[in-house]
């Protein structure tokens, strides 16, 4: 089974496809979900099952099919940025040499500012024929309404056979039952469990004997905080994790501690502080056993 095959997500690939071949896809669709769970890869096999000529998929994956458009925040960038949506604009306005339908996909359209998301609005409200707008969104953070209210939702979701599925599939081995079980929950994405996985992997840590405390007090201890990329995209996951663990298991810490270490990272992100003496006070009163 190869890293792209699509993964518990048929019935909607499916029902999309059905709808595109009898002119019922809706032109302003928002997938909505943890992030993670395939939703990015669901809208290319979409678009790899519409486009189906010699090459599409290529071009598709490339980025350089001449019906697809893709927008994303870039990654020195805190939100997608108007020239981007002037982007968008260009492409609708453009002729399709090849008569074909055009699809904008907006990946992380969470992080539309109100600038970009105005840009957006009259492209949305009066889109061009055939052309369709798939926007993708983190169901863990907040959209604007003008947005959200302008589109069709379709609340994804994947179960946990199929996360296992996908974990095992990537590395080629029944690795998730070697996850060490206070790193496993309802919630973990696929994405970010194989990101774990690595992570481990690349710090010459043991799956099944590292607990959620040993992996915190890695990351601090390496201020890996600060540096690495699995760590800093799932940060707040990884502190959710802990909390989870001693509150609803070993039930060490109390609900109360949570919120007050929950409102000094809101703090250290509303005001660009740095996380180090968060940290410091983290490790010495909850990682000192």
């Amino acid at each position: 089974m190869s890293r792209n095959n699509l993964v518990g997500h048929d019935h909607y690939l499916n029902n999309f496809l059905t709808l595109y071949k009898n002119n019922k896809l809706p032109n302003k669709i928002l997938l909505s979900g943890k992030k993670g769970i395939g939703k990015s890869l669901l809208i290319k096999h979409l678009v790899y099952n519409i486009f189906d000529e010699q090459n599409s998929n290529y071009l598709i994956d490339k980025n350089n099919h001449p019906n697809v458009l893709n927008i994303k925040k870039k990654d020195e960038k805190k939100n997608i940025e108007i020239d981007q949506i002037r982007e968008i604009i260009r492409f609708t306005n453009q002729s399709s040499f090849n008569n074909k339908s055009r699809f904008i996909i907006i990946d992380d359209s969470e992080y539309l500012n109100i600038n970009s998301s105005n840009a957006l609005l009259k492209s949305l409200e009066e889109p061009n024929y055939n052309v369709y707008f798939l926007l993708i969104f983190n169901s863990d953070l907040q959209i604007l309404d003008t947005i959200k209210s302008r589109c069709l939702e379709i609340k994804v979701n994947l179960s946990l056979e199929n996360t296992k599925l996908i974990v095992n599939n990537y590395f080629k081995d029944k690795i998730y039952d070697d996850i060490n079980e206070t790193l496993l929950n309802f919630y973990s994405t696929p994405k970010f469990l194989i990101s774990l996985v690595i992570y481990l992997q690349e710090n010459n840590l043991s799956l099944i004997d590292t607990n959620i405390n040993i992996l915190v007090k890695n990351i601090i201890d390496n201020k890996h905080y600060n540096k690495d990329t699995f760590v800093k995209e799932y940060l707040n996951y990884i502190v959710e994790l802990f909390f989870y663990n001693h509150i609803n298991k070993t039930k060490k810490i109390s609900y109360k501690v949570k919120k007050y270490y929950y409102s000094k990272i809101s703090n250290i992100k509303k005001f660009n502080l740095d996380y180090e003496t968060f940290f410091l006070e983290f490790k010495d009163n909850l990682l000192s056993e």
